[in-house]
């Protein structure tokens, strides 16, 4: 008898301490893919676990089907050495039209928006680039000054222009806006509005460095700068490769884009202006070169020892093509057009119909990519830092959280000795949608609390019955 009292004490305690609690709430395994669950998924797992149905969901009635991992899409398998070899590249699928014959040294064409190499012919040969340069001058200095800004020109911004250098006739005392400049860079492929703008962002060395780095940072490994605006200098090479990069990039920028496509623009003179057109014969029509249809231009070049050059693009539908060509054997001066028409025309038709040979896309950008099929982006300078600043928030609010269980629990314990305790579950069920972390281990506070609360009553149950039995056998 003096079993079952202490039994029944005990038990009455250990019920009376459990009905306070609220119910622990559902956790999932640990996820060990790396991969965030969204909110929705978050909901639906933690309502099935509480409701006992497989896949219910708390709102949105989703099925367990409809919660699976969404299948990667298929990969292209692409050697990377490919476009290293000499040579037409090229991988047609059944039906493919033939990529066509060109005097051409180089050339490449490539899908702008995937980067994705269609063809190539010597793609990493280093070659003069002539003014196609400047498409890599225009990705470097772009953005450091305002289009409206005005600027006054020293003399000294005008020294040390090549003999034979194209101009868009900036004068040393006048004014220009910096649109005026860029319209000369990409229209006049003016070398004396290069060294002016080269003068505003550091000087022409400087320029050099920032160029140099500009390329390097978009995988562009075959280019070496020694003069901004693409004059012949000993040592200055760069490849049909990068100059296709160089133009994917920039049609990634609508000021480039905007720049690049004008045909035709007035350019100050003080007092007046004077027209100037676009060299790039594709975009203008002229020279009786015809205007091919949705071209976006870019930019042309020529030297006596680059041969002619010209990177340009074209948008037809929702596909847009970028294109480069680097010395055309024969056909005279306007080859170069008729060349890059033949690659714009060949890639449209055979978009669908070949396999990748290469990607424009920077290494680092590509591996990335393959690590997993749902990356979509890489991190930016300065990514890093947010990302720890993330983490250390990310772990206050962790200790945070688990104080604030301590200190519900410890609120739930005073309750329940006032009698104002809440219904078991009560806080599981007030606050459905809050944010939780599903998968997160549970903590040694949440566990371990329930244990010891029961332990303690149980020990004060037993207590109690002790100092009732010695009380009673005192009076008897």
């Amino acid at each position: 008898m003096i079993v079952t009292s202490a039994v029944r004490h005990a038990a009455a305690g250990t019920a009376a301490v459990l009905f306070v609690l609220p119910v622990p709430a559902a956790t999932a395994s640990p996820v060990t893919s790396g991969v965030p669950v969204t909110s929705a998924v978050s909901v639906t797992s933690a309502a099935s676990a509480v409701s006992g149905v497989p896949g219910a969901s708390a709102a949105s009635g989703t099925s367990d089907s409809s919660l699976r991992e969404p299948t990667p899409p298929v990969r292209h398998h692409v050697d990377p050495a490919r476009l290293d070899r000499k040579g037409t590249q090229v991988q047609p699928l059944p039906g493919a039209p033939s990529v066509p014959s060109l005097s051409a040294l180089s050339w490449v064409v490539a899908d702008a928006s995937s980067g994705e190499v269609l063809a190539a012919r010597n793609a990493h040969r280093k070659l003069p680039p002539a003014s196609t340069l400047k498409a890599l001058f225009a990705l470097t200095a772009l953005p450091h000054h305002e289009p409206s800004e005005q600027h006054t020109v020293a003399d000294s911004e005008l020294t040390g222009i090549g003999d034979g250098s194209s101009l868009v006739g900036v004068k040393e005392g006048y004014t220009y806006k910096v649109s005026d400049l860029w319209n000369g860079v990409f229209l006049s492929s003016g070398n004396d509005a290069v060294h002016v703008l080269a003068a505003m962002n550091g000087g022409w060395e400087s320029m050099s460095r920032q160029m140099q780095d500009k390329a390097r940072s978009l995988g562009a490994m075959d280019t070496h700068v020694v003069s901004p605006d693409g004059y012949d200098a000993p040592g200055q090479v760069s490849s049909a490769y990068d100059l296709a990069v160089f133009g994917r990039a920039g049609l990634q920028d609508p000021e480039f884009t905007r720049y690049c496509s004008t045909r035709y623009a007035d350019f100050p003179a003080g007092s007046w202006s004077y027209g100037i057109a676009n060299t790039n014969r594709l975009l203008t029509g002229e020279d009786g070169v015809a205007r091919y249809p949705g071209l976006l231009g870019i930019k042309n070049g020529y030297t006596s020892n680059a041969g002619n050059t010209l990177i340009s693009a074209a948008r037809r539908g929702d596909r847009t093509l970028v294109v480069s060509v680097m010395n055309p054997q024969g056909g005279g001066g306007l080859a170069v057009y008729e060349e890059a028409r033949e690659l714009l025309d060949w890639g449209f038709e055979a978009v669908e119909q070949v396999r990748p040979v290469g990607s424009l896309l920077p290494v680092h950008t590509k591996a990335a990519a393959g690590a997993d099929s749902r990356a979509v982006s890489v991190p930016r300078e300065g990514s890093a830092a947010k990302a720890a600043g993330k983490a250390v928030a990310a772990g206050k609010a962790e200790a945070a959280a688990k104080a604030e269980a301590v200190g519900k629990a410890e609120a739930v314990g005073k309750a329940g000795a006032t009698g104002n305790a809440p219904r078991a579950g009560a806080e599981a069920a007030a606050v459905p949608g809050k944010d939780s972390t599903v998968g997160a281990a549970p903590s040694g506070a949440s566990v371990g609390l329930p244990l010891a609360l029961v332990g303690s009553a149980c020990a004060a149950a037993l207590a109690l019955w002790a100092r009732r039995r010695r009380s009673v056998n005192r009076v008897n």
